[in-house]
């Protein structure tokens, strides 16, 4: 049975979140205490399955008044396609300390069908948003 949980995750679980996320399309490369210090300062939620173990991650990082940024929604192998990532995000759009924020954000190359259902859209002007990308931040350009 698996268990989703509001947690900061151990150690054990921040070297699991680490190996699977130097692999992302969105942060390949990215040094463990880099991804130690987005977790303790962001709102996380972990899916473990009957033994305890992680098996799912997200995080949001906001201010708790205006704004979120959902990041790092990870399913591990062999437990992908059966919704437990878009159970991760509901969790944390339950959360009572990102209720009725203006906005939540998130970036995706191919998961769009996993959060249009939970109220996802396109931006509505994205000629409006702008960024400073660093192209190469962990050693490795992102793809």
């Amino acid at each position: 049975m698996t268990k989703i949980v509001l947690e900061q995750p151990s150690e054990a679980d921040v070297d699991i979140i680490h190996r699977v996320l130097t692999t992302t399309y969105w942060s390949p490369g990215i040094p463990r205490e880099t991804v130690a210090r987005a977790c303790e300062n962001s709102i996380c939620v972990i899916a473990r399955d009957e033994r305890g173990e992680l098996i799912g991650f997200a995080r949001v990082v906001s201010d708790k008044a205006t704004f979120a940024w959902l990041c790092d929604v990870i399913v591990l192998s062999g437990r992908q396609g059966r919704g437990l990532g878009r159970a991760l995000v509901q969790m944390l759009q339950q959360h009572e300390e990102l209720q009725g924020l203006r906005r939540w954000l998130l970036g995706t190359k191919d998961a769009h069908g996993v959060y249009e259902p939970l109220g996802f859209t396109s931006v509505d002007a994205p000629e409006r948003l702008m960024q400073i990308k660093n192209p190469n931040p962990y050693g490795r350009p992102a793809s």
